[in-house]
């Protein structure tokens, strides 16, 4: 079954002058204003990067957990930030940058470190992304 969720814009205005508001399906984000200045300076509201980095870090760290679940591990504790770097000369995201801590009880440092490859690879944002991937993953 192919699961669907969707989103909506909406801008009014010029790119430098105007606004725009963002909803979500599930209404989390229900007209959360969106701006010029907000993604390319300090203005208020959110911008697509900062929401595809909410995105990269959520589905990394839930590709991760299934990964530990199905080698018989459960993470006490996964705190991923991720980093959008965005070239506004090239008009184009140029990396996503994952960094994780684990607290993971009995794993071993090498089991670990291949269950986040796997996680890089594989969770579906990342398979959606069309740029540099990187990761720096400490358990602790």
């Amino acid at each position: 079954m192919i699961m669907k969720r969707n989103a909506t814009a909406v801008w009014q205005g010029s790119i430098k002058e105007g606004s725009g508001k963002l909803t979500t399906q599930s209404t989390t984000l229900s007209d959360t204003q969106y701006s010029f200045n907000s993604r390319f300076a300090e203005g208020v509201g959110t911008n697509p990067e900062e929401l595809i980095a909410a995105a990269h870090a959520g589905c990394f760290t839930m590709k991760l957990s299934a990964n530990l679940a199905e080698a018989g591990f459960t993470a006490t504790k996964l705190e991923t930030k991720c980093e959008i770097n965005l070239d506004p000369s090239k008009g184009e995201i140029v990396e996503s940058h994952l960094t994780l801590t684990a607290s993971v009880p009995d794993l071993t440092q090498e089991k670990f470190d291949q269950l986040v490859a796997d996680a890089e690879k594989n969770c579906p944002i990342s398979k959606l992304l069309n740029t540099t991937i990187t990761v720096d993953a400490t358990l602790a």
